[in-house]
Order: C-alpha cells, then structure tokens, then sequence
C-alpha cells in the first residue's frame, strides 16, 4: 500500500523526513519505506489555458493553439493531442522547460508553424506510464502556477508493507495515530461536521444476516451535477496511492476508503428497486461483476441485494448494475462493518482481489462506519452539490471491543526491562485505549474497536514494547537451559543419506509441492490428492502425492538445455486426503537417465539400466531393503520392482511407463525410484564381533530354478539353510539356454563358510551345503546344476 506523506502531514506533523519516518514506523513493526513520487521534478511547466486552436496548414494531425501561460502574451503552441480545446486548462513547458526524462523544451518550428512551447500529456509529466491526451486540470486552476505547486508534486510515497494484524493502519487516519503515538503529538484530523439533511427521501434498508453485517449505515443524496469533475488535488491522492479516477462519487468512496479506511459504496439510487437487503446467496445465483467476470454465487457469500437481486458481493466487489454514470443525479452511499472471516472465504472462493476485501478481511473498525458517511456526504456536496437525506442505520456501533487486565509484572517479565509505571497509561492512553486502574500498579485496558489484534495482555505489552522503542531495550545476558540434542542410534540421518546421494553423482533438487494436477493423474491416479482453493496457476493447483511429479519436469528442463545425463534426488513431503483431513508423509525419491557413465575414452557408453538404479540404493540401505516384482501405473511393467523391508512394502523402483515416456516426449531410458523415508531411516543395532583366525571354505552351488523365481528368494533360502557358518553369499552366474529345460533357468552363488573358533573341515562344509540343495528343493521346486 502506498500513502502519501504530505496528505499524512495534513493529519500529524513529525519532526523527522520521509526516510526517519519510515526507520520509525519500521522499528515500530510497520514495514514502510520511503521513496519520491518522481525522480525529477518537472521545470517551467505552467499551468496553461488555451483560448483558441486553429487547425496546422501543413498537417491533418496538428493544431495552432493560442495559450494564456500567466506571462502577459498569449504563446503560440502547436500541439497534436486530440483532446486539444479552447477553455480547457493544461499544463505547458515554457521554452527553457525541463521534463522529468530530461527533455529541454525550447521553441521550434513545427511544419513551418513556430511553437512557443509545449503542451504535456500525464505521461510526459512523469505522472503515468501510457496517456492519451493532454492532462486536463481544474477549471478553476490559474494560468501561470508552475505545476509542481498546483499538484503538489513535492511529495513522497511511504509504501507499507502490513502484517495481516495491522489492518488499522491501511489508511491515512491509521497511519497518524501510529506516528501521532510513536513521536507524542496530537492528530489533527479533518473536521466532519453531520450533513443537512433537506430531503426525506431515504431507502429501506433490511439485515437478515446480524453476524455477518453487524453494523450498516446509508443515506441519499439527491440533485447532483451530473457534469461534475473529481478536482486535482484528490485524483493526483488517489493516483499516489495506486488508484485510478472513474467517476466523482466513486472516487470520493475511494478516498474515504484511504482517508479513513472505511471501504464504501455508491449506489444509482434511482435504479434502486425497493430495500437493500444484506443477506446469505441463494444457490444458483448469478453476479456480473463490475470487472465484467460473472460468477455464480454460494450460499456462503453475504450479498447486498434489492428487489430485482443481487448487486453487490458484500465487502469485494460491486456488480455492473450497482455502480454510477455520467448520466446519476442521485446516489445511495453506503457504509458497513462485515465479519472478516465471510469476506476472506468468499474472495477466496471466486479469486477476486479488491482494495475493499484486502481491508475488510482484516477487520474494519466496526463503530466508523457513521463517521465515513459524513465525511462522503461532504465531499459529494463540495464537489457535485446535491442535498442529503437523513440516515438510515442497522446495527449498533460497539464503544470497545474487549478488556484487558495489564499487570506492570508482566511488563518487565516480557520486555526483559523496567518501564516506569508512570509511563504506562501514557503510552496506551495514546493508542486511543481508555485505561484504569484496578490496584497496585495493575490496570483495566478498554480495546477500542479498530485494534482487532489486542485480546490479551501480551498483546498490551508488546504495544508497550513498541512506543517505548526496541532499539531503547538494553541488551543483557539470560540464563538458558540448552538440552543438547542426541539422535538416536538406530536412525539413519538423512543428511548422511544426501551426502552419500551427492557422492554418487546425485544432485539434490526442491521442487514445489503444488503440481500440475494433470501430470500427478498420470503418476499417481490412485491417490487422492489435496485441492488448493487459491493456486498460485493452474498447473499448480494440487499438493504432490508423490515427489516424481517434480523431478520428471526437473529432467525434462535440464534435458531440453543440452543436459544429457542426470541424477536428481529430492526428500521433502507427499500429500494425500486421507478419511476426514489430510497425511503428510516423508519421501525420499529419485531419477536416473541418460549414459551410465560421463563422456570418456576408457569405457564404452551405455543408457542407464535398472540394476544402475538398484545398486545406487543398495550402497545407501545395504541388503536391508529387498526387491520384488510388481506393477505400478506410472511404472514398465516389465522392469518394475516393489521394495519390502521386513515383509512390508516401502517404496518403488522402475524404468518409467513408456506410455508415459511418449506422452512426456522422453526418448531415454529413465529410471524412478521413491522410499518412505520414515519406513526406511530405521538401522539394526551395531553388534561388535570379533575376526576369526581360521580359514574359510567355499563351495560353488549352481541351482536349476523356474523363471519365476527370483534370485533374492533363493539366496533368502540358502541363507536360512546355511546359517550359522554362511559369513558370505555372491552371485555370480544366471545362464539359460542349451542343456536347461524349456522355462528354467541357472543361478550360480558363491558360498563361503568360517567359524570363529576352529577350521572348518570337508565333511561339515559338505553337510551344510547338502541342507542347502534339500532346502532348494523343497521349497523353490529346485535342483543342483551338475
């Protein structure tokens, strides 16, 4: 939000610049910084009256006008605007001028005219990024008054960045009482005097829904100048502060919205068709928006309606048929408190942004709406005439919103410093809160109603803290009892795991955890995902259920810059509806593709493979993680594996599905894989053991297996069989073909024996290897290869 500094000054007037100003309300707790509205201030820009304008003899565009710069003579200056019209007043760059860009004006002959000058469009003077047309100033503006002085161009910009608590100081009159506090001085307000009410002519006005409308005021005015202009001095405000001008009476809400910081409205009040009604949406609804967006309405929206239907999404955003034209003589201006919460929820529910919702889902102060309906009364007088009606008002405005007891105790103990009792009522007296005393150095603090954020007494000692300055705070030294952190010994850190990740050639990505919910379909179609109600795009609009959905696109962007070969890993969050809320469960995933190897003369290249894949995991888990063959929607079935550990499945591995691959425009081999790092962290106990003096023994068994056994189930087998004496089991041969019955295949192992206590001989290492051919047999259907 940005405010100007001289409309600021008009209400409060500290002894400090721009730049002190906004050190002050910064270490205060209100981001703020300081810049000039214009770099350069424009030079020998006048304002200027042209008298009369004749058409160029050598250009169609072109005019010859006649213009009254306040110099005694009438100057000669040939313009091509379009707007260019006797009576109307603008600005002119004398000869010798210098623009805010640079630009020296000097006289010139334009198609053989002589121009004495220039007239400026908005643009030219620094004051928009695209005009049309010269800029049109007050009627009543003087000839001659350098236009610095008449726009008051000498200003700064004080550009707040506000928590969502402080939604008190989105306003000009906010903003005084914070610095009117934070340096001990006294607002001065503008005076608003209650309006002359002439006419009784008044519109019914009816809350059916208390909660979500405790207060609303409104009121007619009739007989206004339907030709009237918003005058310089508050559209050059309302532009500082980001807003454009429309029309007078909506720029008028406008400026009351920032004056003050009560959002308003103003309605044709003859095309007003009976009462205005505040209630609930009926379902099926329909809004055409002032933004032309039509929306249909929930029956969770708060609207403001007549008889004919909806005219306004209460508190953010009017509908077309509500607003006024060139052609209203008569408004009904309207000022009301609505519950926060309802206006966050709806804005959020449609996606529409409005400096209306940003203040009201913050919370509006509940007892000014009256008050910003006189200060709108006044000004639609003062500036398009017309009579008042008398008020009409729903709801009572609250005095204050809660009462809190402060103790001065609780004072020093939360700012770890003394603040004199003598200080105390002072400092809250001058955030406008009513305070008295309850007994010795304690006190009663009535919140009034624009503080939404002061509920309970630390609230009152951080505001405390604020206006007597953290900066005023003295540092000290506080005893500390620091639990020194001891990780327990069966959990793998996951820091080890990256390092280990990196070792091998991994690098570590963190993708966003809202995704494309189009590509998690096609990755995940099984897992319900998390909807966000506002996402950031599109292709953004669903919490990841499972971390590929990252890393594929990762690939896909390096891939499409030359990047060859990848490893990427990520460990972060998965997401999923889970009955009535929602899990959030710890992954660890990642992506192998292109060669198995960099570029080089040693080695031949080759794309990489699952077993590239599987021995990456199996150097960070060891054989504690085993493999068996499954199928996965996003996966090859054909090279695809379920990961167990201990009996239970904990993540998968697999080339990607080549549907997949020709969807995604993937032409390489690509290989996925995804832990659940909670499942997988876990480690068996270090068990010490010492090394044995005696040789080992080694036997070569080659088993004859169906082809739908796996090798891991057998080596499981012959480790169960083998045990004690197995220390070792290798694989070193899978052979099919010649010699081996149709549908069967050949694993060699390699097992070697050792005993800790003496030399194994011949006949026990025979035993052991005689169980294991029996075990095979009976429980895999398998034989010794001869």
């Amino acid at each position: 939000m940005k405010l100007s500094e001289n409309w600021l000054r008009e209400w409060v007037n500290p002894p400090a610049t721009a730049t002190e100003l906004a050190y002050k309300l910064n270490m205060a707790g209100l981001e703020c910084e300081a810049e000039p509205m214009l770099d350069v201030l424009p030079k020998g820009i006048v304002v200027g009256k042209i008298l009369s304008t004749t058409p160029h003899p050598q250009a169609d565009r072109l005019r010859i006008c006649e213009v009254d710069a306040g110099t005694g003579e009438v100057l000669q200056i040939v313009c091509g605007a379009a707007n260019a019209r006797p009576g109307i007043l603008v600005p002119a760059a004398l000869p010798g001028a210098v623009l805010p860009n640079g630009t020296e004006i000097g006289k010139a002959a334009l198609r053989g005219v002589e121009s004495s000058g220039m007239l400026c469009s908005a643009s030219e003077l620094g004051l928009a990024e695209k005009s049309e047309g010269l800029l049109e100033l007050d009627p009543k503006a003087v000839p001659g008054t350098p236009i610095e002085k008449h726009l008051g161009l000498a200003d700064q910009l004080l550009v707040l960045e506000l928590t969502p608590n402080r939604g008190d100081c989105l306003s000009i009159a906010g903003l005084a009482r914070e610095t009117a506090a934070l340096y001990g001085l006294q607002m001065t307000p503008p005076r608003i005097r209650p309006a002359v009410v002439e006419p009784e002519t008044r519109v019914n006005v009816i809350v059916d829904d208390h909660g979500g409308c405790p207060h609303y005021v409104g009121r007619v005015v009739i007989g206004l100048n339907s030709k009237a202009r918003t005058p310089d001095w508050m559209s050059e405000r309302l532009r500082r502060c980001g807003i454009r001008t429309i029309h007078p009476v909506v720029d008028i809400t406008n400026y009351v919205m920032l004056e003050l910081g009560q959002p308003m409205h103003g309605f044709d009040a003859e095309q007003l068709k009976g009462a205005i009604r505040v209630r609930r949406a009926k379902a099926g609804e329909q809004l055409k928006l002032l933004n032309e967006q039509a929306i249909t309405l929930d029956p969770r929206d708060l609207l403001i309606t007549d008889d004919t239907g909806p005219l306004v999404l209460a508190g953010v955003m009017g509908g077309t048929a509500s607003g006024c034209s060139a052609l209203t003589t008569s408004v009904f201006l309207e000022a009301a408190c609505f519950e926060p919460v309802s206006i966050a929820t709806s804005g959020r529910r449609h996606k529409l942004l409005s400096d209306s919702r940003y203040r009201f889902e913050r919370g509006v102060d509940p007892a000014l709406q009256r008050q910003a309906l006189e200060r709108a009364t006044a000004l639609v007088q003062q500036i398009c005439g017309g009579r008042a009606g008398p008020i009409v008002e729903v709801g009572i405005a609250p005095a204050h919103v809660a009462e809190i007891t402060l103790r001065h105790s609780q004072i020093t103990r939360l700012l770890g410093c003394e603040i004199p009792v003598n200080r105390v009522v002072p400092l809250l007296h001058s955030l406008g809160l009513a305070v008295n005393p309850t007994g010795a150095n304690s006190w009663k603090a009535k919140v009034p109603p624009h503080r939404y954020d002061l509920r309970i007494e630390a609230d009152l000692v951080e505001e405390i803290g604020r206006l007597h300055g953290y900066d005023n705070i003295a540092p000290r030294a506080y005893a500390a009892e620091l639990a020194p952190f001891s990780p327990k010994e069966t959990q793998r850190p996951l820091d080890r795991i990256k390092d280990a990740l990196v070792a091998r050639g991994y690098q570590e990505v963190v993708t966003y955890s809202f995704v494309d919910p189009k590509l998690q379909a096609q990755l995940d179609p099984e897992t319900p995902g998390v909807l966000l109600d506002n996402p950031i795009a599109e292709t953004m609009a669903v919490m990841r259920t499972t971390i590929w959905s990252g890393l594929i696109p990762t690939w896909q962007y390096n891939r499409q810059r030359q990047q060859k070969r990848a490893r990427l890993f990520e460990a972060g969050a998965v997401y999923a509806l889970e009955g009535n809320g929602n899990r959030e469960q710890a992954k660890l995933a990642g992506l192998i593709a292109g060669p198995q190897l960099p570029e080089q003369w040693g080695v031949a290249s080759r794309p990489v493979d699952f077993f590239d894949a599987r021995v990456d995991l199996e150097a960070l888990f060891g054989t504690a993680l085993g493999y068996e063959s499954a199928q996965h929607p996003a996966l090859h079935p054909g090279r695809t594996a379920r990961i167990v550990r201990d009996g239970v499945a904990v993540g998968w591995l697999g080339a990607l599905h080549p549907r997949l691959a020709e969807a995604f425009d993937i032409s390489e081999a690509l290989y996925l894989f995804e832990l659940d790092w909670t499942a997988v962290r876990g480690l068996a106990l270090p068990a010490p053991g010492g090394v044995s003096e005696f040789p080992s023994s080694r036997r070569d068994l080659a088993f004859v297996v169906d082809e739908a056994v796996a090798a891991q189930a057998l080596a499981e087998v012959i480790r169960e069989a083998a045990a004690p004496l197995l220390k070792t089991l290798q694989t070193f041969d899978v052979y099919r073909g010649t010699g081996l019955p149709a549908g069967r295949k050949s694993i060699a192992f390699g097992l070697i024996f050792q005993d800790y206590s003496r030399t194994l001989n011949v006949e026990e290492v025979d035993a052991v290897a005689a169980r294991v051919a029996a075990s095979v047999q009976a429980r895999l259907g398998g034989s010794v290869r001869e």
